[in-house]
C-alpha cells in the first residue's frame, strides 16, 4: 500500500498562519478524522473553517486549534496525489500538537515526509520535470529581485523547454547517424564530405548549448553576489564607504589606524542585484600579531574578489602605504578595480596621473565620506559597479540564465561530447564513435530535466530542500 506522508511546511518560530501537510491516499481520511463536524460531503479544493481535534468521533476530545481544511484529489495537487493542507495559527505548539495528531490517527502506512519529498513526488508524478523542481528551493532561498525572477522563470518551465528544444535537434542528428550506421554509402566511407551536413548540424547545437554557458557569470552573480573587496590603507574611509553602502553603522570608524583587524562581510543589493561587501584590514607592515592575520585575509580576499575598491586618502600624496596597497593591484584587470579618492573636502593631493600609470585605465570617483556625502559616494559607488558588469543589460524575462551547479557541469559535458563528436567526423573516424559521443551529450542535455537520472541524484538534489516542501 502507497505510504502517506505528512509534515509542517512552514518555518519555525511564530506567525500568523501555520500550515500542515499531508500526502497520499490517506489525505481525506486523516481531514474526516481531525476536523470536528466535519461534512458528509467534501468538495475539492473548497476551504472548510472549522475545529482541528485528535479524534472527531471522541465528543470529548480536546480541541487543538481552530483552522481551515482544503482538500485536494489527485492528479489536481501540488504533488499529484490526493493532498490536505491544515492552515492553522502559527504556534509551533499548536502545530505540533496537529501533526502528532496525525500521526497517532491509526490511519494505515503514515508517516513523517522526509526533506523535499513532497516536490520529489512532484516530480516523480510528472508535475515538474527536475530543473523546475529544483527552482523551487531556489525561489524558498531567493535573497534578491534578480534570483526570485530567474528561478520563477525556470520553475515555469522556460529552462526546461530550452533544453528539450536543444535534445529534439539532437535526437534528429542522432537518427540521420544511426541511418547512416545502418545503411553507409559505400562511395564516401567515413570521409568528411559524407558527414559535412552532420557536422554543421551537430555546430549548430553546440553553439546552443554554449549560449546557455555563456549566462553563468550572470548566474554566479544572481546565485553568490558580486564579492566586492574594499582595500586602502588605515584610515583611508574603507569602513564609512561601507557603512555608506549599507546605510548603517555596521563597521566601527575612528580616527585611530588599523580599527578593523580582520575583514567584516556584509550582503546588499545594488538595483535587485546581490553584492557581498567586504571591509578589510590595511595592507601595511604591522607587529602586532591580530593586525597581521587581517592583512594576510585581507590578500587572500583580493584574490578571490570580483571587484576591489580601492579607497585612498586624496587629501595626501600616495605614500610608501599606499604603494603597498597597489602592489597588489597592479597583477589584476583595471576592468575589475573601482578607484574612490576619498577627502575631497580637505583638499586634492592625490596625483590621478600617477595613478593612471600604475593601474591603466582604472575608474576613479572623489568624493567626501562625510554627511551628504557619503549617500552621494555610495550611489556613485553603486552606478560604477553596474557599468562595469553591465548589469542594466540583463533581461532577465528574454534570456534563460544558469545558475545551478549540476546543470552547469552538465552542459560542460554536453559541450566536450559535442566537440569529440564534431572533431571525430571531421578527422574521419568512424561514425559510430562520433555518434556513441553525440549520445552522450543527449544523455548530459536530459540529466539537466531528470531524464533517465539515478536515485543518487534525486536524493542529492531534494536532500537540499526543507521538510515540508
Amino acid at each position: 500500500m502507497a505510504e502517506t506522508i505528512t509534515a509542517i511546511s512552514t518555518a519555525p518560530g511564530e506567525g500568523g498562519i501555520g500550515v500542515v501537510r499531508v500526502s497520499g491516499a490517506e489525505s481525506e481520511n486523516i481531514m474526516r478524522k481531525l476536523m470536528k463536524n466535519c461534512p458528509e460531503e467534501i468538495k475539492p479544493r473548497y476551504a472548510y473553517f472549522g475545529k482541528v481535534v485528535a479524534d472527531s468521533k471522541n465528543a470529548s476530545s480536546e480541541v487543538i486549534d481552530e483552522a481551515i481544511f482544503l482538500l485536494m484529489k489527485s492528479p489536481a495537487s501540488y504533488t499529484g496525489e490526493d493532498m490536505l493542507e491544515i492552515q492553522a495559527h502559527g504556534s509551533n505548539v499548536s502545530l505540533k500538537k496537529i501533526l502528532a495528531a496525525i500521526l497517532d490517527s491509526g490511519t494505515n502506512g503514515i508517516r513523517m515526509a522526509e526533506p523535499g519529498e513532497f516536490t520529489k513526488l512532484a516530480f516523480l508524478n510528472g508535475k515538474m520535470d527536475l530543473s523546475q523542481a529544483e527552482a523551487v528551493i531556489d525561489i524558498i532561498k531567493a535573497k534578491t529581485d534578480l534570483s526570485l525572477e530567474i528561478a520563477e522563470g525556470q520553475r515555469e518551465g522556460r529552462l526546461s523547454e530550452n533544453i528539450k528544444t536543444i535534445r529534439e535537434q539532437l535526437l534528429d542528428i542522432l537518427a540521420e547517424m544511426a541511418v547512416d550506421i545502418d545503411y553507409p554509402d559505400e562511395d564516401y566511407n567515413d570521409s568528411l564530405e559524407a558527414h559535412s551536413d552532420t557536422v554543421i548540424d551537430l555546430k549548430r547545437v553546440l553553439d546552443d548549448v554554449k549560449t546557455l554557458l555563456d549566462t553563468v557569470s550572470i548566474g554566479k552573480i544572481a546565485r553568490e553576489g558580486i564579492r566586492t573587496v574594499i582595500v586602502g590603507k588605515p584610515n583611508a574611509g574603507k569602513s564609512s564607504l561601507m557603512n555608506a553602502i549599507l546605510g548603517e553603522g555596521r563597521v566601527i570608524v575612528t580616527d585611530i589606524p588599523g580599527t578593523t583587524r580582520d575583514t567584516v562581510e556584509e550582503s546588499a543589493t545594488l538595483g535587485g542585484i546581490p553584492i557581498v561587501l567586504i571591509d578589510t584590514a590595511g595592507l601595511r607592515e604591522s607587529d602586532d600579531k591580530v593586525e597581521k592575520i587581517g592583512i594576510e585575509r585581507t590578500a587572500h580576499a583580493i584574490e578571490s574578489a570580483d571587484i576591489v575598491i580601492l579607497v585612498l586618502d586624496g587629501s595626501h600624496p600616495l605614500d610608501e602605504e599606499d604603494e603597498q596597497v597597489l602592489t597588489y593591484l597592479e597583477k589584476m584587470s583595471a576592468d575589475h578595480i573601482l578607484t574612490v579618492i576619498n577627502k575631497k573636502d580637505l583638499g586634492k593631493s592625490v596625483n590621478e596621473t600617477e595613478l593612471n600609470e600604475r593601474l591603466p585605465g582604472v575608474r576613479m570617483i572623489t568624493t567626501s565620506l562625510v554627511g551628504k556625502g557619503a549617500l552621494e559616494a555610495a550611489h556613485k559607488v553603486s552606478d560604477a559597479i553596474g557599468e562595469m558588469f553591465e548589469l542594466s543589460s540583463i533581461r532577465v524575462k528574454e534570456m534563460n540564465i544558469v545558475t545551478n551547479e549540476r546543470h552547469i557541469k552538465m552542459l560542460k559535458n554536453a559541450v566536450t561530447d559535442l566537440d569529440d563528436a564534431i572533431a571525430m567526423l571531421q578527422n574521419g573516424e568512424p561514425i559510430e564513435v562520433a555518434e556513441l559521443s553525440a549520445h552522450y551529450a543527449y544523455d548530459s542535455l536530459g540529466a539537466i530535466i531528470g531524464e533517465e537520472v539515478g536515485d543518487e541524484v534525486l536524493d542529492t538534489v531534494f536532500s537540499k530542500f526543507c521538510l515540508g516542501k
